[in-house]
């Protein structure tokens, strides 16, 4: 829909929604009573007012309307707020569901407000003076911006990094686990860490990211410790996890999730096989002989096919098939769940593109002064994807098993 046809799908809703009076009275009332000094307060109605309205033309639909023209549902609201030149304006943002929308009114402050943030971040980064990030913030956003706002950005972006990885969780029967490495410097020595990162899928089949960690290493103890906090906050019904084979996370889930099955990646599954083919044999084969068996149409095919794959390299690569018959197996356990389920949970691509995305921002600083800088900005690019995911058909069909 382009913004021409949005505004007038917006004009003909407004036709046929009865003008809250109430609203333009009280609106009234404050501007005459106050003046300039009420003006805060009307916007502030206008603007909530107004972002209904759009909601409605983005629907097709009135509130509480039955119409076969509607074309998702609202979805409450969520409090925002927002500096003006007329002062602070607490908005209530109207949500949908199954619809992407946002405010066109609030678009341009988002993007600013984005803008600030990822160039308060690039100073933790690069050290970068205040002077110069307001530089950047003008350049970006198109508005000035004061030493004291950049730091109040500082504090509000900690802030609201913190809340979100330490908001509450709830039941999520998938749970996806993986880690990256990034150059940080600890205690005057460069070394690399681990970012840990869990991301899940809800009981209506929806994805989202549970949270992140940097810790020294993927040691048992640090998973451990992070797979706590996830608990913690309320992680609970966890039916099967997905992860690479890192003996660090194995003990970690032995511990933590006790009894959960675990799903390991196919992806490097297909990936380590390569290192087990000998140079007589061909790569490509082999590699079409493991596809096969993952794509087998239930669990006793695949076991059929992986055991013809082991008797025929038994004599002329032994070691492949001993490796074939300890590991591979770890791979099937995605063949317990519905066929609809098994594609996306049967390897770790959710959280490498995950990983890609949070590389895309931090090649850039190819070496993080300390670890929470690290922490901040994976955050920052994690929350603003995990915010995209919420607003995104569901990933899975859950309610249809």
């Amino acid at each position: 829909m382009t913004r021409h046809d949005h505004r007038n799908g917006l004009d003909q809703v407004a036709q046929h929604i009865p003008t809250p009076e109430g609203s333009w009275q009280e609106i009234l009332e404050l501007l005459a009573e106050y003046g300039f000094d009420g003006m805060a307060q009307a916007m502030q109605m206008l603007f909530n007012e107004a972002m209904k309205l759009e909601r409605s033309a983005v629907l097709d639909a009135q509130p509480y309307e039955r119409t076969p023209r509607r074309r998702g549902y609202a979805n409450g609201f969520k409090p925002k707020t927002i500096q003006t030149r007329v002062g602070e304006l607490e908005l209530a943002v109207p949500q949908a569901r199954d619809v992407p929308f946002y405010p066109s009114a609030l678009e341009r402050g988002q993007r600013s407000e984005r803008a600030l943030k990822l160039a308060v971040a690039e100073m933790y980064l690069q050290g970068v003076s205040t002077r110069k990030v307001t530089a950047v913030v003008e350049e970006l956003c198109g508005f000035d911006v004061t030493s004291m706002q950049v730091s109040r950005a500082v504090r509000q972006l900690d802030e609201e990094l913190t809340k979100w990885r330490n908001r509450p969780l709830g039941e999520i029967p998938y749970l996806l686990l993986d880690a990256r490495y990034e150059k940080v410097r600890v205690g005057g020595a460069v070394i690399s860490c681990a970012l840990l990162i869990a991301a899940g899928v809800t009981p209506d089949g929806q994805r989202t990211i549970l949270g992140v960690s940097v810790s020294l290493s993927e040691a048992e103890v640090h998973w451990r410790e992070f797979l706590a906090s996830l608990q913690s906050r309320g992680l609970c019904g966890v039916q099967m996890v997905t992860s690479d084979d890192h003996a660090g996370l194995k003990e970690a889930l032995a511990a933590r999730l006790h009894g959960v099955a675990w799903q390991r990646c196919q992806f490097h599954l297909a990936e380590n096989l390569l290192d087990h083919v000998p140079n007589s044999l061909s790569q490509q084969d082999a590699s079409a002989e493991l596809r096969s068996v993952f794509d087998a149409p239930d669990r006793s095919e695949a076991d059929r096919l992986l055991g013809r794959m082991v008797d025929k390299y038994a004599a002329s690569a032994p070691k492949l098939a001993t490796w074939l018959e300890a590991n591979v197996p770890e791979g099937l356990t995605v063949f317990t769940l519905p066929i609809k389920l098994r594609r996306r949970l049967r390897t770790n691509n959710l959280l490498e593109r995950l990983n890609r995305e949070i590389k895309r921002r931090t090649r850039v600083a190819t070496l993080f002064p300390n670890e929470d800088s690290l922490l901040r900005l994976a955050t920052a690019v994690l929350m603003e994807t995990d915010e995209e995911w919420q607003t995104e058909k569901r990933y899975l069909p859950m309610k249809t098993m």
